[in-house]
């Protein structure tokens, strides 16, 4: 980092620090040379608590087990006491390992030391194992133990290295004792092996006499070297009887000829046994009174540190607070300043924005008060101009947000314009498809009804996009199946949608046109971003957190990452960005979910594509009297209802139309079945869907729908059986399940069904319908032209052209023929001969014309006055839900 990127406070630190570095090193060094001492003399007190008491318990033991293991190598047979003692030095092995491991290991050539130490210390299991196989002989098996004391004694070594001289002089005094005191011990061992078989061979002899030497030699330069305290319990030891009867065995051994040991040996073992304890006793009373000196020593040292750092402790510490002060009041001041502009980012700015994007009024001088200068007249200068610089930030963000704020509006204000205009055209198109009667042109008026959908369903994505609401809401519920249904008809490619069965489930009013626009522009992505030739498929049930709709294509899908950051803007949708415009879909639904709580949520599908679910909440659900579980009745889309055209109303199939398979129902014959009606056009015409039971209890719907169409009075097209009388179509009453106002997905061409206003049915006579003229029978046509669509009755009402007479069963009725309206490519069976068509008499005799006219005259009232009450119950549904707009 260059200097000019340095802080203030940074320099002023530099300013600062070399006299502080130079106080703070010359109190350093003085500090060295008087805290080094006393805390090497405290670590070696610690060091003999816990690793020298350990190692010297240790030490003893090794001590015992290798008079024991002569013995046991001198009688060649187990000794008593063997394990027990082996089991003492394990344990006293098991006590040095922790303690070296737990505290500190001192200086290098200590660790060195308590290293080699634990490797020898490995080698036991190995040792006894030689001493209980007779393996080793006297002095092997000595040898072997006295590897691993001098190990322990080399440790004794490095902990008397302290820093004072008089506690080193008597910690090496007390060294000498102590390996004095090993000489003993090895004494003992050799001689008490020797006692078993009373033989000491010359080498057992020669390493004996090298034992005494060196113990005489320890034992003199120790006791020379010792204070008066603790040197006289070790001149007392030596001067008493016992010591110097133990000095006069030791004589009396090494001057004995021969290899048997001299009589006077018999009472060695008691003799050196208590010389020995005497010596052990004497020691560590010695060490512990050398350790409580050290203590006190560092103790001393540490006075002494106090006194003399403290002198300069306060220097550098007056030093550090005199420059810290005058660095903090200047860099104090700037600080105030970058606070301000943090504060001015991250916190008044953004808060600026929050508020101007719901809509509130923003003071600038509220907001962008002046900054508080220090003392200096270059701090307060910058003040000022950045107090400036606040407002100038604060003042264009208000700016900008009554840009946006206008622009919104003017977006909104195009949209309702636009919409305006739709609807107008949405009427005109629907006065056109009642007045039309020529099924090409119907056909175009479908299409142009369905563009000019989805042109609506754009306006009002732009009304969302400026944070309006569209304007449409029912006040009561509305089925789902509607709501999924509406959806699909504003989407481009519908005969591309397939929707699975769905429950009878009905979903709050107020926010019907919202979801019936997320569902839609979720399914046009997926028609869009999938091959043409695919499905998309529609599903939904209910869950426990409310009703869930899976939208699930077949295209390339997308990647885990791409997935995860288009359903983080679905689950908290951002500001709106003008710059962000290849994705408006997603930012639509995001703000319709966002609106009404709804999940929405995009994965990818096990089939290659992606599903998008939409999971709504239980608030939205409309409440009934019994649980949804179980109120869920499946209500599936037919194939007729999801086709355009069916081949069997016109001779050439509409472009965009779906060819269906041999094994799909025809819907000629499915609604010929439910009680179809067709319009003059020839074009189909779509019915309520009726209960299982009425449709199989209601035979004389079957007779019905087979009677010649009425023609269009007043301008209106036929209307269809099974519906009301059109006068005006229902459909213009916004249902939801038409996906805008008079649309249904599932009339020919996905267009809308026009359907007569109930309003218009009731105010509409009913007039029986005349029958034909001349002697022809019911059923028959007046003219057929070639195409073999309609003819002309003698009242000029359009019929459907019928190719043979039907047959006739009791009372005159006539009887529907099974799959006759069908087209030949669909039939089951072949074409029936001229002969196979001739009409069946029936075994009653024929009525006169007024007869016949009578009694269809009364089928006709009879039946249209059941559609009447039942597009009375339906009106009810459809007009006492719904919201203006």
């Amino acid at each position: 980092m260059g200097s000019a990127n340095r802080s203030i406070r940074f320099k002023i630190f530099l300013l600062l620090l070399l006299p502080l570095l130079s106080l703070s090193a010359m109190w350093g060094f003085v500090l060295n040379l008087t805290v080094g001492d006393g805390v090497s003399l405290l670590r070696a007190a610690d060091l003999y608590q816990s690793v020298g008491l350990t190692s010297t318990e240790l030490g003893l033991q090794l001590q015992a087990e290798r008079t024991q293991a002569s013995v046991v190598v001198s009688s060649r047979e187990s000794v008593s006491g063997v394990g027990e003692q082996r089991a003492r030095t394990d344990r006293a092995a098991e006590a040095f390992r922790k303690a070296s491991a737990d505290g500190d290991s001192g200086s290098p050539e200590l660790r060195a030391s308590l290293t080699g130490l634990l490797r020898q210390l490995d080698r036991l299991p190995a040792i006894r194992a030689g001493v209980d196989s007779s393996r080793h002989s006297r002095l092997s098996a000595l040898a072997s133990y006295n590897q691993i004391l001098d190990s322990v004694f080399l440790i004794y070594d490095q902990m008397s290295a302290v820093p004072d001289l008089a506690i080193f002089q008597q910690a090496s005094a007390m060294q000498s004792m102590g390996n004095a005191r090993e000489m003993i011990a090895r004494e003992n061992a050799l001689v008490s092996g020797a006692l078993i078989d009373h033989q000491l061979s010359h080498d057992e002899r020669h390493a004996f006499a090298d034992y005494v030497a060196t113990r005489r030699f320890l034992h003199t330069r120790g006791l020379a070297a010792l204070d008066a305290e603790l040197g006289k319990p070790y001149r007392d030891t030596f001067s008493s009887t016992a010591f110097e009867k133990f000095t006069e065995l030791e004589k009396a051994i090494i001057e004995s000829s021969g290899d048997r040991l001299p009589p006077q040996a018999a009472s060695w073992k008691a003799t050196a046994n208590g010389v020995a304890t005497w010596l052990d006793q004497i020691g560590l009373s010695s060490s512990k009174k050398l350790s409580e000196r050290a203590g006190a020593v560092a103790t001393d040292i540490m006075i002494r540190i106090a006194i003399a750092g403290g002198v300069g402790l306060v220097a550098v510490v007056a030093s550090i607070i005199f420059s810290v002060r005058f660095g903090r009041r200047l860099a104090g001041e700037l600080a105030g300043l970058r606070s301000a502009a943090l504060d001015l980012a991250d916190v008044r700015l953004p808060r600026v924005m929050e508020r101007l994007r719901r809509g509130e009024e923003v003071d600038v001088q509220a907001e962008a008060p002046p900054i508080k200068a220090g003392g200096s007249a270059e701090v307060h200068d910058v003040a000022h101009a950045f107090g400036s610089v606040q407002r100038t930030a604060v003042e264009a963000a208000v700016g900008q947000a009554n840009l946006r704020r206008g622009v919104s509006q003017v977006f909104v204000n195009l949209a309702r314009r636009k919409q305006s205009l739709l609807h107008r055209q949405l009427t005109l198109l629907d006065s056109m498809q009642r007045r039309s009667t020529d099924p090409d042109g119907l056909e175009d008026l479908f299409r142009l009804d369905h563009l000019t959908t989805r042109m609506r369903r754009h306006a009002e994505s732009l009304i969302i996009l400026s944070g309006a609401a569209p304007g449409r809401a029912w006040r009561k519920p509305v089925p789902v199946v509607d709501v999924l249904r509406a959806a699909i008809a504003e989407v481009e490619d519908y005969t591309r949608v397939n929707v699975l069965p769905l429950p009878e489930v009905s979903l709050d009013g107020s926010a019907v046109a919202d979801l019936t626009h997320l569902v839609a522009e979720l399914i046009e992505n997926a028609t869009i971003f999938s091959p043409p030739q695919t499905t998309v498929t529609v599903r939904g049930d209910v869950v426990a957190n409310g009703f869930a709709v899976e939208v699930e294509d077949r295209g390339l899908g997308l990647s885990s990452m791409e997935y995860a950051a288009i359903n983080e803007r679905l689950a908290d949708p951002p500001e709106f960005d003008l710059a962000d415009s290849d994705r408006l879909g997603l930012f639509v639904v995001g703000q319709l979910a966002s609106r009404h709580g709804v999940q929405v949520m995009l994965r990818a599908s096990p089939f290659g594509g992606t599903t998008a679910i939409v999971l709504i909440p239980r608030a939205l659900i409309a409440e009934s009297d019994t649980p949804l579980s179980l109120t869920a009745e499946r209500t599936p889309f037919s194939s007729a209802e999801r086709t355009p055209f069916s081949s069997a109303d016109r001779a050439g199939e509409p472009a965009g139309s779906v060819p269906r398979s041999a094994s799909d129902p025809a819907p000629a014959a499915s609604r010929a079945g439910a009680g179809e009606d067709r319009p003059s056009g020839g074009l189909p015409r779509r019915t309520r869907s009726v209960p299982p039971s009425a449709a199989s209890a209601g035979p004389s719907l079957s007779v019905v729908t087979d009677l010649p169409a009425r023609g269009p009075a007043n301008g209106r097209s036929g209307t269809r059986s099974g519906d009301p009388g059109n006068g005006r179509s229902a459909a213009r009453s916004d249902d939801p399940a038409n996906g805008r106002p008079g649309t249904l997905p599932g009339d020919p061409a996905g267009q809308p069904a026009r359907r007569e206003s109930i309003w218009d049915a009731g105010s509409r006579p009913l007039q029986p319908q005349e029958p034909p003229e001349g002697p022809g029978k019911v059923g028959e046509t007046s003219g057929e032209d070639p195409a073999g669509r309609t003819a002309t009755t003698g009242h000029g009402g359009p019929t459907r052209h019928t190719a043979v007479e039907p047959p006739k069963g009791p009372g005159g009725l006539p009887r529907r023929i099974r799959q006759a309206n069908l087209a030949p490519q669909l039939r089951q069976e072949p074409e029936a001969t001229p002969a196979d068509r001739a009409p069946k008499t029936g075994p009653c005799e024929e009525r006169s014309p007024e007869e016949v006219r009578a009694l269809f005259s009364a089928f006709q009232a009879g039946a249209r006055r059941g559609r009447e009450e039942q597009s009375t119950d339906f009106a009810h549904h459809m007009t006492g839900d719904k919201g203006d707009e």
